[in-house]
Order: C-alpha cells, then sequence, then structure tokens
C-alpha cells in the first residue's frame, strides 16, 4: 500500500515538472512571438535608421582624412630596453602637451601636433614567448653540468632581454610622418651614456680582435713546428729520435680546440662590431600604410549601431512610462 502511495506521488511530481517545462516553452515561444511582432510593426523605422546612418557614416569617412602610420622595428642594444621604454613614453607625453619647443629642438618644426601619435610594444607574443622558453628549459635537462651549457644559457639570457620591439608612429600627412619618425628616431639614438658605452664596446672589440689574430698566429706557429718536427722524426733513429720526443711536451688536441675558440671569438666580436653601432638598432624602417580599422570601430557601422540603439532604448522608456501609469 505505502509503495503505490509512493508511485502515485512521483507521478504527480513527474506530472506537475513537464507543466511547468511546457509553461516555459510557452512563454519563451511568445516572448519570440512578440519580438517578431514589434520588429515587424517598426520595421520601415529600423530599415530606414539603418539606411541613414550608413549614408551618413560613409560621408563621414569620405570627410575626415584617415590616418596613416609607420612602423619600425628595433633592437636595443647594451641594456637599453628601459631607456627606450621611458623616452617614447617621454615624447608621447610631449605630443598630448603640445610642447612644439621640444620637437623644434630635435628638428621637427610642426606647428599642429593633432593626429601624431606614438607607441611601443614587443613584437614576440607573451604566449609564443613562454612556450618557447619551456621547451628551451627541457632540452636543457637533456644536457650534463658542461661549460657548453653555461654559454648556452648566457646567449639565451642576452637574447631575452633584449628581443625586438615595434614602435608605431600615427600621422595624418605621410609627408610630415615620415620626417616625424626618422626625427624621433634620431632623438632617441642621442643618448651620450649609451654613445660612451658603445664606444667602449667598440674599442674592447677591436682590440680583442687584434689580440685573437696574434695568438691564432702563435698557435699555427706551433701546429706548423709540430708537423715538421714530427716529418723530421721519421728519418731519425736510436738516441736522437728519443732527445726530440723528450722535447715534445705540446697538447696538439688541446692546440687545435685553442684555435678553434679563437676564430669563433674572432667572428663573435665582428659580429658585434657591425651590430652594436648604435643603442637603439633599426631592424626595419617600414613605410607609411593606412591604418586598418576594426569592422565595428569603422562609422558606417557604429553610426547605424547607434541610431538603433538609440531607438531601443526609446521603446523601452515608453513601455516602461505607460506600464507605470497603469499601476
Amino acid at each position: 500500500m505505502a509503495n503505490n502511495q509512493a508511485n502515485s506521488s512521483d507521478e504527480i511530481d513527474l506530472g506537475q515538472l513537464f507543466q511547468l517545462i511546457g509553461k516555459g516553452f510557452n512563454e519563451l515561444f511568445r516572448a519570440f512571438l512578440r519580438l517578431f511582432l514589434y520588429l515587424k510593426k517598426n520595421a520601415l523605422i529600423l530599415l530606414g535608421l539603418i539606411v541613414l546612418g550608413a549614408a551618413m557614416g560613409y560621408g563621414l569617412n569620405r570627410i575626415i582624412s584617415k590616418k596613416l602610420k609607420t612602423e619600425v622595428i628595433v633592437k636595443p642594444q647594451i641594456e637599453s630596453k628601459n631607456y627606450l621604454y621611458d623616452v617614447v613614453d617621454e615624447i608621447q607625453a610631449n605630443i598630448r602637451s603640445k610642447n612644439i619647443g621640444f620637437f623644434q629642438e630635435i628638428g621637427l618644426d610642426i606647428e599642429d601636433l593633432s593626429g601624431f601619435e606614438i607607441s611601443i610594444a614587443p613584437v614576440d607574443d607573451g604566449k609564443k614567448s613562454s612556450e618557447s622558453e619551456m621547451k628551451f628549459l627541457e632540452l636543457l635537462q637533456s644536457f650534463e653540468n658542461t661549460d657548453a651549457v653555461a654559454d648556452i644559457v648566457r646567449a639565451e639570457l642576452q637574447n631575452k632581454s633584449s628581443f625586438n620591439h615595434r614602435i608605431t608612429f600615427l600621422y595624418k600627412e605621410a609627408s610630415k610622418g615620415k620626417l616625424f619618425a626618422e626625427k624621433v628616431m634620431a632623438y632617441i639614438n642621442s643618448n651620450e651614456y649609451f654613445d660612451g658605452l658603445l664606444e667602449i664596446h667598440q674599442e674592447n672589440a677591436k682590440r680583442r680582435i687584434e689580440e685573437n689574430k696574434s695568438l691564432l698566429k702563435q698557435v699555427d706557429e706551433l701546429i706548423s713546428n709540430y708537423s715538421k718536427r714530427m716529418t723530421q722524426n721519421d728519418n731519425i733513429e736510436g738516441n736522437d729520435r728519443i732527445v726530440l720526443d723528450n722535447q715534445e711536451r705540446l697538447n696538439i688536441t688541446g692546440l687545435f680546440n685553442l684555435k678553434n675558440t679563437l676564430i669563433k671569438d674572432i667572428e663573435s666580436k665582428k659580429l658585434e662590431l657591425s651590430q652594436k653601432t648604435e643603442a637603439i638598432k633599426i631592424i626595419n624602417f617600414g613605410k607609411a600604410q593606412e591604418v586598418q580599422k576594426a569592422v565595428f570601430s569603422k562609422t558606417i557601422v557604429k553610426i547605424p549601431l547607434i541610431f538603433l540603439g538609440g531607438f531601443f532604448l526609446t521603446s523601452i522608456f515608453i513601455y516602461f512610462n505607460k506600464k507605470s501609469k497603469e499601476i
């Protein structure tokens, strides 16, 4: 008897649940139906607003001058990354404050700074950098604790601390924008502190190359003498051979390793001389190009959306005002 009552109670609860679900679908259908009727009733008004907004947006696009940009890819040298970001912020602050005197000092005779902008950002994506760093660390785990690993880590740390950055110049006129970008980059690279450091780096690299060349010449002479001596030993017998053997205490393998090391160091220093010529090395100075706007930031799309939003807000206000009077 108790089981029959429990079953009937469950059936009643399920029946009520299905009724509630059915009511919910009916209410949802009615809501869609009301929305359809509302759009149908105001279709001509909505269509008119869309056409009017699109026409106004198209007209404004024709009237308003389009913005241009120049992108410069740079690589900071000798720990000048923080300086690079600070000096870009300084220049942008002078643009916002319309400090014409600052730009006249760096050779820019510009009376109107409106439309000019400068910004900077890393070229590498943060996610890609993190993934590459993880792969690099996993690769290092396969090496033993050797000098080669230390050299790899040192080179990688130097690379991570000075990766490329993109400086973006925004302007309206192509002729003024190009001059603006060139003068600003010249100003960025006119820091006396980094000029002094670069001069020291250049002198050290040149002296290192000369010293390595001198050592390389001595190593070549030692290897040449060793080869001649070995050739002579092939024709010597008895005690004379023993005396020569006692004189041969050169580590020929070590000499060849030293020679290879000197050659690599000379090549590295020559590369350093070619790269470290400026505090901020310009990798690529781009040409002027039009700024591509996102779809929803274009006036031909933005203005119709504003008109439609205003119409819907007005309709909601009228509806609530009408309901408030019925209370």
